[in-house]
């Protein structure tokens, strides 16, 4: 264990930033899976309202490291190719 005061504050410091991304990775997983789902299903309302929301959230991911860009932009480019299939 950390004995120094700077160890300790980096320490709830990590504790606290681990909790966020884990949440925010969360929530996005399942828009995703939400969002597979509704195309898997050929409901196009449903995916139609969700594919925005969706990339925004992976946008967001982005702009807070939880996902780098290049995968980002392969779930992106796979999602609209998806949903471009059911138009």
């Amino acid at each position: 264990m950390a004995s120094h005061k700077s160890a300790l504050k980096r320490i709830k410091q990590t504790l606290k930033r681990e909790q966020a991304n884990r949440t925010h990775r969360t929530k996005l997983r399942h828009q995703i899976r939400k969002l597979r789902a509704a195309l898997h299903d050929k409901k196009k309302p449903e995916a139609e309202a969700l594919l925005r929301p969706t990339l925004a959230l992976i946008d967001h991911s982005i702009r807070k490291g939880i996902l780098h860009r290049n995968t980002a932009a392969r779930y992106k480019s796979r999602l609209t190719l998806r949903f471009n299939t059911l138009a």
